[in-house]
């Protein structure tokens, strides 16, 4: 799995430096999204050296190039991320529990965006949550 992950970092011309391999790794080792701050907590379990801004600026660079994504949660949490590892989708958020779980498709047309965008505007790619509740929260 990470090996795929490094490959497609390297085709885009990425670096693959200990410390971007180390998140990588770590993110694959949780269920659920984690913050920067859970990873960088990971992290320091068997690399002490290793910085938080170093995890923010590797979760940065690793979102522009397409393989983690970074889903906005409202309230305590801010942002978690996660590995693209099945292509591109969208993440149901509830606004009561926080709970995120994947929309596993893309509902959004690239074409439709760009025309909304106009000519003025190139679209390169987008995020999309959706927000409500879910069902133990509607109970």
């Amino acid at each position: 799995m990470i090996e795929e992950i490094i490959l497609k970092l390297r085709e885009k011309g990425c670096k693959i430096t200990p410390q971007r391999r180390a998140v990588i790794q770590s993110l694959l080792k949780f269920e659920k999204f984690p913050t920067a701050q859970e990873v960088y907590n990971d992290i320091r379990l068997v690399n002490p050296d290793v910085g938080l801004d170093t995890v923010y600026r590797n979760l940065h660079l690793l979102t522009g190039m397409g393989v983690v994504n970074q889903i906005n949660l409202p309230g305590r949490d801010g942002k978690v991320f996660e590995l693209t590892l099945d292509g591109h989708h969208h993440h149901l958020i509830c606004l009561s529990c926080g709970e995120a779980n994947c929309l596993n498709y893309c509902p959004v047309d690239e074409k439709d965006l760009q025309e909304a965008a106009g000519a003025k505007f190139r679209v390169v790619g987008h995020s999309l949550e959706l927000y409500g509740y879910c069902k133990k929260c509607e109970e």
